[in-house]
C-alpha cells in the first residue's frame, strides 16, 4: 500500500511540476494566449526551426504562439530573412491576425539596436 501510494504521489508532483512549462521534447508551451489583431513588440521565448514555430511574450506578459507559414513575411531591417535569423532572447515586432481559435502571424520583424559606429555612418 506504501509503495502504491508514494508511486502515486510521485506521479502527481511531477504531473503538476510540468504544468505550464514548456515541454522540452515537443517545445510546446502549455498555456498560451490569444490578442487582438495588431502589431506587437514582443521578445522571442521559444524558437522551434523544426516546426518554423515561435513562442513570443508581449510587453504586458502575454505568451503567444506562432506557426509562420509561407506567407510570413519574416524581416531584418529592409530584408527578408530565413526561419534560421531567429534566436531565443530576440526582440521582435510582429503583425498578427486572430482568427478565433489562433493567431496568423503576417510579419515578423527582428529588431535591432544601431551600434555608435552604425550611427555615425548613417
Amino acid at each position: 500500500m506504501k509503495k502504491t501510494a508514494s508511486t502515486i504521489l510521485t506521479i502527481l508532483a511531477l504531473g503538476i511540476s510540468g504544468i505550464g512549462f514548456a515541454d522540452e521534447e515537443t517545445k510546446e508551451l502549455e498555456k498560451t494566449d490569444l490578442v487582438p489583431s495588431g502589431t506587437y513588440k514582443v521578445t522571442a521565448e521559444i524558437v522551434d526551426a523544426e516546426e518554423e514555430e515561435l513562442y513570443v511574450k508581449t510587453q504586458d506578459g502575454k505568451t503567444l504562439e506562432l506557426y509562420l507559414k509561407e506567407s510570413t513575411k519574416l524581416m531584418k531591417g529592409k530584408e527578408k530573412v530565413e526561419f534560421s535569423a531567429l534566436e531565443k532572447g530576440q526582440k521582435l515586432k510582429v503583425k498578427v491576425e486572430n482568427t478565433g481559435s489562433s493567431l496568423t502571424p503576417k510579419m515578423v520583424k527582428i529588431m535591432e539596436k544601431k551600434g555608435k559606429k552604425e550611427k555615425a555612418e548613417s
